[in-house]
């Protein structure tokens, strides 16, 4: 099984802290997704046929697109690799994009699956990330997404906002939960080079994130969270049993995937590749009939590392059996070595033969997982 990935690199404006790959232009939109279409078509043979379980529409704001791209690039899609009948099939959208007559063409479309991006229910929250919504569009976006057919709705929230209070963050989370949602998305902001947040944090005009609140704010979400019997599945991901992200929980257990698009990332297990970050450049290659990539082949450290990285984020933790069998005794000495200190703080917990992140060792997964990495020149 595996999934394909298309990076819609159009947004209406641009966010503060957004640093995906993204243009406000769309001058060239029809034929860059003559070029996506193209794409699909040389890149056919990179799943080795495996079937297709999870298409996933991300970007950018894929929700600038009409039903008849979308139509067009599911239509090559199932022409040149095989879709799963009961395929996921996602879409991030916007609250400001989305009406019910365009809500109905998606559902009619096939896509299964909505991931809605209200990062708060707050207007003046979404006034300083520079948001095109309000908090009317963010609910009603929820209702009419519903009424239009929608089962699998999921929707993001951002925390640790400069002088975001402990109420606040509660009420977002209220609001998200009264929506009866089954999938959440949280994330804490960061700051990240290139974008007009960081600009305008080194001219003093802005605050950096709020680390110290953000660790409080991301106790909250866990707590109501469980309280609302929603599982904690992935460090920033929840959902109600049974609705897990397909798509997104393949990336975590390493399965193939294929991405369509300039920025998209591709793995088959073997190498890693990922697509040119310009539009310009991406159409040129692609209308000479090259995919516009750069790749790696992963050896056995570079796998090892992924392995870790991937699954330590995950309910489902590291499996000391796969480390051992799959990348050899010092790797799995190295592991048992370096997550002992962990395990005695508690910020690890062995379940069986897994490895997993105890509650407080969620706050500083990043830092336990670098420790966990191989750095050294042995091999």
């Amino acid at each position: 099984m595996a999934g394909i990935y298309i990076h819609v690199p159009w947004c209406r404006k641009v966010c503060i802290y957004c640093d995906f790959h993204f243009s406000v232009s769309m001058r060239n939109k029809s034929r860059l997704i003559e070029c996506m279409l193209d794409e699909i078509e040389l890149q056919r043979g990179y799943l080795n046929g495996a079937t297709i379980n999870s298409v996933y529409f991300g970007g950018g704001t894929p929700s600038v697109l009409n039903p008849d791209e979308l139509h067009a690039i599911l239509v090559k899609i199932c022409s040149r690799f095989n879709l799963s009948a009961n395929a996921e099939i996602s879409l991030e959208a916007n609250p400001d994009d989305l009406s019910l007559p365009y809500l109905r063409d998606l559902y009619d479309l096939g896509i299964n699956r909505l991931s809605i991006g209200v990062q708060s229910f707050f207007d003046n929250d979404l006034t300083w990330m520079n948001r095109r919504h309000n908090r009317d569009q963010s609910v009603n976006s929820v209702e009419i997404s519903k009424k239009a057919g929608f089962k699998n709705i999921s929707i993001d929230l951002i925390y640790g906002i400069p002088g975001m209070k402990p109420g606040k963050w509660k009420e977002n989370l209220e609001i998200a939960f009264n929506n009866k949602i089954n999938h959440l998305s949280a994330y804490h902001l960061t700051l990240e080079k290139k974008t007009v947040y960081f600009h305008k944090v080194s001219k003093g005009l802005m605050e950096v994130p709020d680390e110290t609140a953000g660790l409080q704010q991301y106790e909250i979400l866990m707590d109501i969270a469980e309280r609302e019997g929603f599982m904690h599945y992935e460090i920033s991901n929840f959902c109600l049993p049974g609705w897990f992200s397909v798509h997104n929980t393949s990336y975590w257990l390493q399965k193939h995937y294929l991405g369509i698009g300039p920025s998209a990332n591709s793995f088959n297990g073997r190498s890693r590749q990922w697509n040119i970050r310009n539009n310009s450049l991406y159409i040129k290659k692609i209308e000479e009939g090259i995919i516009p990539c750069e790749s790696e082949d992963l050896d056995l450290i570079k796998s090892y590392n992924e392995y870790v990285l991937t699954s330590l984020r995950t309910m489902w933790g590291t499996d000391l059996k796969v480390i051992k069998n799959n990348f050899g005794d010092e790797l799995s000495d190295h592991f048992n070595r370096e997550s002992r200190t962990f395990l005695e703080q508690g910020k690890l917990e062995q379940l069986g033969s897994r490895v997993v992140l105890g509650r407080t060792g969620k706050f500083f997964a990043d830092g336990i997982i670098s420790q966990l990495f191989w750095t050294g020149n042995g091999f």
